[in-house]
């Protein structure tokens, strides 16, 4: 493996086991098993570090959302199995954990920046699931970007915020929630 590899793995170990913060190019080149100049004749700084690392990291979530998705499927199990897809990543990989739990309790300006390009890379991405959907009649006219916002807004409200309090939804009690509020709406006409 060449040295960028190693860099490269070894910063989002690192990253995931101290988070943005409290990595050091220091600790990186250690885990890399490299001198800490070494680092710096392929990064100038940790940020430069930091977005290499989340540009991975958004290519991976779209990888994980491209295994889920079947043409066949009507818009509604695919927006929730993309949905769900997503989650489940960012439940389960290390990463995204460490960077939510210091966006949530230390406010890091980097990750708070970081975790909103993760977001929109979400968005976008199902703005072309909503865009299809729309040119196949499936759903009406709307606003792409908008109606991608709040479909993983909602979804995330269903199962994260919701459970702060309540028991946890099951993914058929949440798909039947978000099609209800979302795709149906509340009206009896």
């Amino acid at each position: 493996m060449d040295r960028r590899n190693l860099i490269h793995e070894a910063a989002a170990k690192s990253f995931s086991l101290y988070g943005y913060k409290a990595t050091t190019m220091e600790q990186v080149a250690k885990l890399a098993n490299v001198g800490k100049g070494t680092i710096y004749t392929f990064y100038k700084t940790k940020e430069e570090l930091f977005e290499e690392i989340i540009k991975t990291l958004i290519f991976d979530i779209k990888m994980a959302v491209e295994e889920v998705l079947d043409e066949n499927a009507s818009f509604h199990e695919n927006v929730h199995r993309v949905l769900f897809m997503i989650h489940e990543f960012r439940e389960s990989h290390q990463l995204t954990i460490k960077l939510i739990q210091e966006e949530r309790d230390m406010g890091t300006q980097t990750v708070v920046e970081a975790m909103q390009q993760i977001e929109q890379a979400i968005v976008q991405y199902m703005m072309g699931i909503i865009q299809k959907a729309i040119e196949m009649g499936e759903i009406k006219s709307c606003d792409p970007e908008i109606t991608a916002f709040v479909m993983l807004k909602m979804y995330f409200s269903l199962i994260v915020d919701w459970q702060r309090n309540h028991p946890p939804l099951g993914k058929e009690e949440i798909s039947k929630l978000f099609e209800l509020y979302l795709l149906k709406g509340l009206s009896t006409k």
